[in-house]
């Protein structure tokens, strides 16, 4: 749907049960992001070891040529005695075989001094980007910009190789979009080609240049604010400023708007929050302190979009109102011993300065760093949704006439987390006439996204498939718009892994949102519901565990804990997950989802009783709900895992179809 979404087939790995055909390949390898390697029957192949996988990725980029054994041992055995590296890799190659199981010998060649892992039955991701050419550019659409991101760290050799693949494809990745932007004459097409070279390369001039000069030349004053705002964004990121001719043609761009945009983009612009320097109680050392803390919550609070965050001290000597602030935040230390105490405060400046959240944080004091990101990304984590909450709800009480976007999105917002009914197509109503006002607002699409998933999963869509395929365009199109927001990756991800059942695809987003902004609970949660559809039900459980760390009162805390109770589930630990379901469906007794892996988790138990309730409250919100319908809606990719919740729904009496 969009140019990086994993459209080719070489991209896609899928599971069922089936057998290879004369030609198909034997062995499907996923090398960017995190690692993947699947048989011809959709079964994970993956290696155990890590340093196996290194191997099996170094042959894979070699091909066809043959690596020598020696090569291999330097990347990877680089500290070791000789002898001792060939021992390691001798193991690594009998570890491969192992893995590849029947097809191991078609596919592997080992020589005494050589491997070569065959062409003929492979099939990997960075070969068909290496492949693309300007006038042949489908594999553009796979390149991501990690590499093995779970293999890094193995051998100061083998990331120095690992950096220089990194350039490599990079730079081909760069050469061929670059050739396809110059090709383009029509609007949207350069729109297109840009994001496609943005998405490689953030600091190409060229794009942001041909992405400002398309939309001022169509017409949308909106977007082209936002991709000047983005471009300055990007290259100060880096260190660098625009060039003269960059900042001719944004004077140019910019010059051109009415004043009445200029009003629109002043109202549309977020919330503006100061930060004050942390006060402390006592004198005893804790200035320095202080004065990190602010910078640490200033940078992580930043990474949410819509929060515009200045230092409450800045510039020197300024007070906090130079900045006209509607919020600041105030916090205070106290220190006792090797522990210290820290009070963060939200003031309301438009309310009196009246307090609309507070939390402590009690630590031992015993790296002053981690203690200042840990508390930075808690308290950036938890005001970023009460911000959102409380704005919403003060928009919905004034009743503007003519709302702008912007407030027509946080009007939606408390809606899409009760999930009544009639409050929720009321929010989808809003973000619809938001994306009338503003086609070009990112956040507009990322939550209308969200709130089509939710229609699915609540078994509210009159149409679940058209509804599916406009969560996956909306999705798509708030990414392209604003490739640097958590949030839009994170939901765009849920599109991709929950409805459109290609989780690989989504933690891909998910890692990416999670880079941008590792405070946002929603990116880490939503990850761990992508690995769990994979089966990585351990790694699932960390990452929806971190969510719950980082926002122990979110508002998606139901949310949270449904998804938590599914890896627990899988894994067979079904007391945790009765207790993960209960604490779910007593948050929010309406999101349907809490209800179902919790009812096959009763099945399983025997307890009829319960299960009889349970199913009685499902149904009452989704009437047609079945065994049958739980299996097709159902993201699992694992046939064990898929079967064994389906079993559950029908030991716990759920009608088969």
């Amino acid at each position: 749907m969009c140019e990086y979404s994993a459209t080719d087939e070489t991209a896609t790995m899928p599971g069922g049960d089936r057998k290879a055909t004369s030609g198909e390949a034997l062995l499907r390898l996923t090398l960017f992001g995190a690692m993947q390697a699947w048989d011809a029957e959709g079964r994970s192949v993956l290696p155990r070891s890590r340093k196996t996988r290194a191997v099996l990725a170094v042959l894979a980029l070699a091909g066809p040529r043959q690596v020598l054994r020696t090569e291999l041992i330097a990347l990877l055995w680089s500290r070791r005695e000789r002898e001792q590296g060939r021992a390691s890799l001798r193991q690594s190659v009998h570890e491969l075989r192992v893995s590849l199981g029947p097809h191991a010998e078609t596919l592997l060649q080992a020589g005494r001094n050589h491997l070569l892992l065959l062409d003929d039955r492979l099939q990997v991701d960075v070969r068909v980007l290496t492949a693309a050419t300007v006038s042949q550019p489908q594999g553009l659409g796979l390149y991501r910009p990690a590499l093995l991101s779970d293999l890094t760290g193995l051998d100061s050799a083998f990331d120095h190789w690992l950096n220089n693949e990194c350039r490599r494809l990079t730079q081909h990745a760069r050469s061929v979009a670059d050739g396809l932007l110059a090709l383009q004459c029509e609007t949207e097409a350069t729109i297109d080609a840009a994001e496609r070279l943005l998405f490689i390369d953030d600091c190409h001039e060229g794009a942001w240049q041909a992405l400002i000069r398309a939309h001022s030349e169509r017409g949308d004053r909106a977007a082209t604010r936002l991709i000047v705002d983005r471009c300055t964004a990007a290259l100060a990121n880096a260190g660098l400023a625009p060039s003269a001719a960059t900042m001719g043609l944004i004077e140019s761009a910019l010059s051109s708007r009415p004043a009445q945009n200029l009003q629109f983009c002043e109202a549309t612009r977020g919330i503006r929050l100061a930060v004050l320097p942390p006060r402390a109680l006592e004198c005893d050392g804790l200035a320095s302190l202080s004065l990190g803390l602010a910078g640490e919550i200033t940078a992580a609070l930043s990474r949410f979009r819509w929060i515009s965050c200045v230092d409450g001290m800045l510039p020197a000597g300024q007070p906090w109102q130079r900045h006209d602030p509607d919020f600041l935040l105030d916090s205070t230390l106290q220190r006792s011993g090797n522990r210290i105490r820290v009070i963060v405060r939200l003031l309301d400046v438009g309310a009196g300065a009246k307090v609309t959240w507070a939390r402590r944080f009690d630590r031992e004091i015993d790296d002053v760093l981690d203690l200042q990101a840990e508390i930075a990304a808690e308290t950036a984590a938890q005001i970023d949704p009460e911000l959102l909450l409380h704005e919403g709800e003060r928009l919905a009480s004034r009743g503007l006439r003519e709302p702008a976007a912007y407030d027509l999105i946080l009007r939606a917002i408390p809606a899409i987390y009760r999930l009544a009914p009639c409050g929720f197509q009321a929010a989808g109503e809003m973000l619809a006439a938001a994306l009338a006002i503003e086609p070009g607002n990112a956040a507009a699409h990322a939550w209308w996204a969200y709130w089509h998933v939710l229609l699915v999963g609540q078994g509210w869509a009159g149409d679940p498939l058209a509804a599916t395929r406009r969560a996956g365009e909306l999705a798509e199109r708030a990414v392209t718009l604003d490739r640097t927001d958590a949030r839009a990756l994170a939901l765009a991800g849920h599109v991709r892994g929950f409805l459109c059942k290609r989780p690989e695809e989504a933690c891909t987003l998910h890692e990416r949102a999670i880079s941008l902004n590792p405070s946002l609970p929603l990116a880490w949660c939503l990850s761990g519901g992508a690995s769990s559809y994979l089966g990585r039900h351990d790694e699932a459980i960390a990452h929806i565990t971190r969510a719950q760390r980082l926002s122990p009162d979110d508002p998606h805390a139901f949310f949270f804990n449904a998804a938590l109770m599914l890896p627990h589930f899988l894994r067979g630990d079904l007391e945790t997950a009765v207790t993960v379901g209960r604490r779910a469906i007593e948050l929010n007794p309406s999101f349907s989802a809490s209800y179902k892996p919790y009812l096959s988790t009763l099945g399983h138990l025997g307890r009829d009783e319960e299960a009889a309730r349970v199913q009685a409250r499902l149904l009452a919100l989704e009437p047609v709900f079945s065994v049958r319908s739980a299996v097709e809606r159902s993201p699992l990719v694992r046939r064990e895992d898929l079967a064994f919740y389906a079993e559950g729904l029908r030991r716990a009496g759920l009608r088969e179809g």
